[in-house]
């Protein structure tokens, strides 16, 4: 199936579902994937095995800055919203090694041109343990963080990390954000390279609940397959059940959104 990568890193505005009228940043390369998760759904394709970690080819802080000042003076000027300024792209934005000052940036300019809009980062959480990412995700408006199972061996199966990686170490980091945060899950089943996974099953959801219960999040984002994936034997979860899923949140007290 057909995937795709950004090919600017100022991108759109777009219409999310999420996040309204979205102005992208991408600060990843235009023209591979980096991530240190390799989610067998993700619409930018798979990550190359090993990712190459090409400084040259991501664009430099002060090329994000002059490019995103230019484009929200260009929308101010035609007088056209922006509800959002979201970095998200062909990977894991977290990994650009000047995040923190690009966030800094970020804030200063939204600050000065579109008071209104919320500063988003879609994220997999897994760089929290850097004190420097910590400090500048405490900066942003929306931190939307993926938690696609509480189950290590099912994130294994459906995200597929590279790398070191703990369910442990993960959940703590999201204990930091102290429930100003909010999660995101992509409910689906399937088969890939000979094991079968569903994140919706009774044993899988109990575990993400307590796992929502002890985080508190100001939101869960709830949602399933919606456009193309890298991998053809996965399938898409009913809206009916999504909905199931989003009222047992619901009746813990915590916000809940499917996005069908």
């Amino acid at each position: 199936m057909g995937t795709f990568l950004f090919d600017e890193f100022i991108f759109g505005p777009v219409k999310s579902r999420r996040l309204g009228r979205s102005l992208g940043i991408n600060l990843l390369p235009r023209k591979s994937k980096w991530c240190n998760f390799n989610c067998l759904y993700c619409e930018c394709g798979l990550t190359p095995d090993p990712f190459p970690k090409d400084i040259a080819a991501i664009p430099s802080r002060k090329e994000v800055r002059i490019a995103l000042e230019l484009a929200l003076a260009d929308f101010r000027t035609k007088n056209e919203r922006i509800d959002s300024i979201t970095f998200a792209g062909n990977g894991e934005p977290t990994l650009h090694p000047d995040f923190p000052g690009i966030v800094e940036d970020t804030v200063s300019l939204r600050d000065k041109l579109f008071s209104d809009a919320e500063i988003a980062v879609l994220s997999n959480a897994t760089l929290v343990g850097n004190h420097n990412i910590r400090i500048a995700l405490k900066k942003v408006d929306l931190n939307i963080l993926k938690l696609d199972s509480a189950v290590e061996e099912t994130i294994r199966k459906i995200n597929c990390p590279k790398g070191k990686f703990s369910i442990t170490e993960l959940i703590n980091n999201l204990k930091w954000f102290e429930n100003n945060l909010i999660i995101q899950t992509l409910f689906l089943k399937g088969t890939y390279n000979g094991y079968s996974f569903d994140n919706t099953a009774p044993a899988e959801i109990a575990q993400w609940m307590a796992v929502l219960k002890i985080l508190n999040p100001k939101q869960v984002m709830i949602y399933s397959l919606d456009r193309n994936t890298p991998v053809e034997e996965l399938q898409k979860i009913d809206a009916n059940k999504l909905e199931e899923i989003a009222l047992g949140v619901r009746n813990m007290g915590i916000s809940a959104q499917v996005f069908d």
